[in-house]
């Protein structure tokens, strides 16, 4: 009898236990989603010619409580790159990690590439401001072909990244209308994958638009033919003085 009593109090505390940690779960993934409405992202583009920074500012609709971590997807177009040495220096040093989705060639011209992605997991941008990040990555612009019509600049757009939430406590989010899960990165050591929760319709911000200058494709057979001159020129010229100065 004492036995069956026992067991039944250890059914029920364990089924109590187990309720409140869902509730547990449930509250914090409750929250992500609440953190995720209304927050705003907006991008600004700094310095000019091929080396220039790219600044995001996250600013979350409440303070980030502890635990719960931040990620920006930036997916980059082609025509610009980012150097991992200099990122890996410059993080030593900064409030955010970056994480590559793929190698990066740096000589390689816009033609002959694709786009890449960056996982960027950002830090709040001071202790009296949880809700406010900001980072500031450098990008650099590729060579692209020369053009045949005239045209001396080529437009670059960069479009706003996405924006991720996810804590320890809220392990399996449940997607809805309003909020998607998606896998990404846990960590900038790429070790394993986690669920992330997002906005499924996040606000719509017009991408940040750049220049970058392009080659004049008419110009290349008169400088092929300009150099080609020149090259015959200065060997006729050294030519006669060696003959002249007997050099051998």
């Amino acid at each position: 009898m004492y036995a069956i009593l026992f067991s039944l109090l250890v059914c029920l505390s364990t089924c109590h236990c187990l309720n409140e940690k869902d509730e547990e779960t449930e509250d914090h993934c409750v929250l992500l989603t609440q953190v995720l409405d209304n927050s705003a992202v907006s991008m600004e583009i700094r310095k000019t010619g091929f080396h220039r920074e790219l600044e995001t500012t996250v600013e979350l609709s409440m303070d980030v409580p502890s635990g719960v971590r931040v990620l920006l997807v930036h997916r980059w177009p082609r025509n610009v790159f980012v150097d991992p040495f200099q990122l890996a220096s410059l993080s030593e040093h900064s409030n955010w990690q970056i994480l590559l989705d793929s190698a990066i060639d740096l000589e390689e011209p816009a033609h002959k590439t694709s786009g890449f992605v960056t996982y960027v997991y950002p830090a709040p941008d001071a202790p009296t401001t949880p809700r406010l990040f900001k980072v500031t990555v450098p990008f650099h612009g590729r060579y692209h072909e020369p053009s045949f019509v005239g045209e001396t600049f080529t437009s670059v757009e960069i479009i706003p990244p996405e924006l991720l939430l996810r804590t320890e406590k809220c392990s399996q989010p449940s997607s809805s209308e309003s909020h998607a899960v998606v896998d990404a990165p846990c960590t900038p050591d790429n070790s394993s994958t986690c669920q992330w929760v997002k906005l499924q319709h996040q606000q719509e911000h017009s991408p940040v638009v750049f220049q970058l200058p392009v080659g004049d494709g008419s110009l290349v057979m008169p400088v092929c033919a300009g150099s080609l001159l020149v090259t015959v020129i200065c060997c006729v010229a050294l030519s006669k003085y060696m003959w002249k100065h007997r050099i051998i």
